[in-house]
């Protein structure tokens, strides 16, 4: 079971470490860790997606709330939110398999923004399963380098009742 926790922080060194020692310290995974800075230059936002059965899912909720330098923790599944990932790809085309890269990027709406001779570097911005689609889609050509965000996440609107 995957849950995504969207955890407000105070902004200064050593909050992170803390709550990845947090994490390490007790043998819970951490899948994807996205922080940035919120609206408010004190305050960050740790999008924390790790997986495992209830009761570990629940023991994490709880530990995040006892550290000092957490305001605030929020947690919801997959299905509960919009999440988005970014990813940069860097592949080596040629004159045969540009066409199929350009093609693959157009069905996944992703962008080539640089180009050399023999070098292309795609951006995508998607959910998490389609960009290890995009990968999947990408391996038969020659993959260089790859860098990803890691999830961010935010709770799908509800209209208020009332």
């Amino acid at each position: 079971m995957k849950r995504i926790y969207s955890v407000s922080v105070e902004n200064r060194s050593g909050v992170l470490c803390k709550v990845a020692g947090l994490f390490s310290r007790r043998c819970f995974n951490i899948d994807s860790l996205a922080v940035g800075e919120t609206d408010d230059p004190t305050v960050s936002c740790m999008t924390i997606v790790s997986s495992g059965d209830e009761r570990t899912i629940e023991q994490i909720e709880k530990q995040l709330n006892k550290k000092l330098d957490v305001i605030k923790v929020k947690t919801f599944d997959e299905s509960a939110s919009i999440s988005r990932e970014l990813m940069l790809i860097k592949v080596k085309y040629n004159r045969s398999n540009r066409r199929d890269i350009m093609e693959n990027c157009d069905i996944m709406k992703a962008q080539i923004v640089d180009m050399s001779k023999n070098m292309m570097i795609i951006q995508i911005c998607d959910e998490p399963e389609r960009i290890q689609l995009f990968i999947k889609m990408l391996q038969s050509i020659s993959i260089v380098e790859v860098a990803r965000t890691g999830t961010l996440a935010l709770p799908k609107c509800r209209d208020m009742e009332g």
